[in-house]
């Protein structure tokens, strides 16, 4: 087995948020957000084991997550503390974001309530 690089010393928010922008990896962290040390194979996603690795490389070289290996497994854990650390409520929002009911047939180009849609020139 090759070695695993290092998570990168500091965390880059471009990086970060290209990387959660995914739904699958969204599901590796929403899964690892619930408990750490998670076997490779151990996620519920619908990928196949190649597309799965490419995604844990893509969560490790964000430093989203971190990956140990223990004898012939890898284990996986969210760097929650590393993630807070740098952006504070930002994993906590993008949970936060993933549980939240999406209303049905909603118009993505209606105004938000509270704000004014142009300046009423036109």
């Amino acid at each position: 087995m090759r070695p695993l690089p290092a998570p990168p010393a500091e965390l880059d928010l471009f990086a970060v948020l290209n990387c959660l922008s995914d739904p699958v990896r969204l599901s590796i962290v929403q899964q690892l957000s619930a408990t750490d040390n998670v076997q490779c194979g151990a996620f519920d996603v619908p990928v196949t084991k190649s597309t799965l690795t490419h995604h844990f490389r893509i969560l490790r070289e964000s430093g989203v997550i971190a990956t140990e290996r223990v004898g012939s497994r890898s284990l996986n854990r969210l760097r929650r503390n590393e993630l807070d650390d740098a952006f504070p409520g930002l994993v906590s929002a993008v949970l936060a974001a993933m549980s939240a009911p999406v209303a049905p047939n909603s118009d993505p180009k209606a105004p938000v309530p509270g704000t004014s849609r142009g300046s009423g020139a036109e």
